[in-house]
């Protein structure tokens, strides 16, 4: 399938790891150029590593930024501007999550949530709207979470934090488009990563391998599909929106979460 981005250049943020790794690979295997930052230098430069043998003649550029910090991401925009000129697609995949009850969750976590998952978008659609305005397929796709519509108890803060950003992107949509420029979202359930693959570790059945071990928690917490995402699935539906494929898609939520949602 041709998702009419060869030679066109995207940018993913956090890209170093997890969903942001699978992203460029999906994306250097459709011809398009890449620049991708991470705040982890030697994680930064291993994944430019990785993707440059894989991708021998692809043009990458890898730099060092934190996305909460405005000065950083200017300079990565910066750079990406002489590097490429323009910028095609930006995908904000940047963040984490707090897990904690409300009685457990400080000043501090509710404010740090707020920043991440807001600002973490907000810098660099501020730095890059630029160079976006120079395509004719810009698009601005964010990694969100089915938290925004579906709220955990245990996670309190970032439920509340996702369902800000959702309600930004969703406006942010209805004022880029006069400029061409599509905004679109993906809503995460529970997703493989370093995180879990760490749990598995210090699992109390070591007779369970990982298909029976995330098979049991896919169990325990309703996910229809029986199993945890993959990266690489998250990173489909990444490709999918912010490709001219998704050319009549703007201000779209796609659930990307095995069924796991309970919501209309």
């Amino acid at each position: 399938m041709n998702f009419g981005i060869e030679q066109r250049i995207a940018v993913v943020t956090g890209g170093s790891s997890g969903i942001g790794l699978a992203t460029l690979h999906l994306l250097l295997a459709e011809g398009a150029k890449v620049a991708f930052c991470g705040r982890d230098v030697a994680k930064l430069k291993a994944a430019a590593e990785q993707l440059q043998q894989r991708f021998p003649q692809a043009e990458i550029l890898a730099h060092p930024c934190d996305v909460l910090d405005q000065d950083q991401v200017t300079e990565f925009a910066q750079q990406v501007d002489q590097r490429f000129g323009a910028v095609d697609m930006l995908i904000n995949n940047a963040g984490q999550g707090f897990v904690a009850h409300f009685a457990e969750t400080p000043r501090k976590a509710w404010l740090h949530e707020a920043e991440l998952k807001l600002f973490g978008v907000i810098n660099p659609v501020d730095a890059f709207l630029p160079l976006l305005e120079r395509s004719d397929i810009g698009s601005i796709t964010c990694v969100n979470s089915l938290l925004a519509l579906q709220p955990e108890e245990h996670m309190i803060a970032t439920s509340a934090a996702r369902a800000a950003l959702l309600n930004m992107t969703l406006t942010l949509s209805k004022e880029l488009v006069s400029k061409g420029i599509r905004v679109n979202s993906i809503l995460l359930g529970m997703v493989e990563s370093d995180q879990w693959r760490r749990r598995f570790a210090d699992r109390q059945d070591q007779q369970l391998d990982w298909q029976q071990w995330t098979a049991t928690i896919a169990a325990k917490r309703g996910i229809p599909m029986g199993r945890l995402g993959k990266a690489e699935e998250a990173a489909r539906a990444l490709l999918f929106l912010a490709s001219p494929m998704a050319s009549f898609t703007t201000g779209a939520a796609l659930d990307v979460s095995g069924g796991f949602n309970r919501h209309l």
